[in-house]
């Protein structure tokens, strides 16, 4: 098979027989190297091929431009693939196409992703059924599309890391962003308290507001801890057992000031590119614990099912109107409207979903 585009050829040996079903063409969002993805990401067309026995052929219907999108791209994101690639690791999709040995999928049924990096900003992708995980038609695509990344990093280290039960406290910095309303929504769910650390902005008021609306315990500005009394946000609450932290520098240091005796701070990003300090006294006289935490790396320890298992009581709290984000959807024929927007060179946008 050959893939042509105005800057790419690639050959790709087809396997299985001629009788097998046959994918349709495909339109994809391709990069021969890596680089910034407004300077190396193409759309190709790519011709249709028989698909193996065991593959499916899914005919996207959304998919997400994430942060680790780009850092693929851009060859700096511990797991990627090698060039040439298509780009795009979460969407769901609609089956368009089996091989003769599939078993639990049928034309018809919607998909998503089980693990990352599966080249989602196509028209259409090939994968084996094992790759796809089933999902419900009745919940908006915008969803099913973000539900494998930003959500199942929050449920994960809700789970994981400390024993909590209804009334515990967790503290988080980086509210505002996809994963921390998602760990306000998923611990409210729980019966958990949450502290939000936000930074202090032009229009940080509505900001706030939302953030209480979507079931956040106390919202507060990352100014107060310059204070002393800055203790005070815990008055009539319990101290936090569990600490999330995506930003690192101060900004970690105010979730260390926050937690409890043994209590534990999980670091799942780094946006200030700060590094994470910790005294000595919080060490020995607190005993605070450190994690880190990367989706990835769990995906690839725990069993297919774990990761089914874990997307459908997503999907359940979305279904309940208890999971909810915003999301802008854009059609994929304005791709490069939607990167340019994803890069932040048209300000503050919502998460971009594209929509084939």
């Amino acid at each position: 098979m050959v893939w042509r585009g105005k800057n790419v050829t690639r050959i790709v040996r087809t396997r299985g027989f001629s009788s097998a079903p046959f994918s349709p063409p495909a339109r994809a969002a391709v990069y021969e190297r890596h680089g910034s993805p407004d300077e190396v990401l193409k759309i190709v067309d790519v011709p249709g091929r028989a698909l193996d026995r065991r593959e499916v052929c899914v005919k996207m219907l959304a998919a997400p431009i994430n942060p680790s999108d780009i850092n693929r791209i851009e060859g700096v994101y511990p797991m990627r693939p090698t060039p040439p690639a298509i780009a795009g690791g979460e969407g769901v999709g609609k089956v368009e196409l089996v091989g003769s040995d599939v078993e639990n999928l049928r034309v018809g049924d919607w998909v998503i992703p089980t693990y990352s990096g599966v080249g989602t900003w196509s028209t259409h992708v090939l994968k084996e059924e094992t790759s796809w995980c089933k999902v419900p038609d009745d919940v908006p695509i915008e969803y099913l599309a973000t539900i494998s990344v930003n959500p199942c990093t929050a449920f994960r280290m809700l789970e994981d890391f400390s024993a909590l039960e209804p009334g515990d406290v967790v503290v988080q910095n980086g509210a505002t962003s996809m994963v921390g309303q998602c760990v306000i929504q998923i611990a409210h769910a729980k019966g958990l308290q949450t502290i939000n650390i936000v930074r202090d902005r032009p229009g940080i008021e509505e900001a706030k507001e939302k953030l209480m609306n979507l079931g956040a315990t106390e919202v507060v500005l990352d100014s107060q801890f310059d204070s002393p009394g800055s203790k005070d946000i815990l008055a009539n609450r319990g101290t936090p057992k569990l600490g999330l932290n995506c930003i690192g520098g101060a900004s970690a240091g105010a979730v260390l000031k926050l937690l409890a005796p043994s209590g534990t701070m999980v670091t799942y990003g780094g946006m200030s590119k700060k590094p994470v300090i910790v005294s000595t006294t919080a060490f020995i006289f607190k005993d605070i614990r450190l994690r880190g935490f990367w989706l990835q790396k769990w995906i690839q320890e725990h069993k297919r099912e774990e990761m089914v298992a874990m997307a459908s009581s997503l999907i359940e709290l979305v279904q309940a109107g208890r999971l909810k984000y915003v999301t802008e959807k854009i059609g994929f024929e304005d791709f490069e409207r939607a990167l340019r927007k994803a890069l932040g060179k048209e300000g503050s946008v919502p998460k971009q979903v594209l929509v084939f």
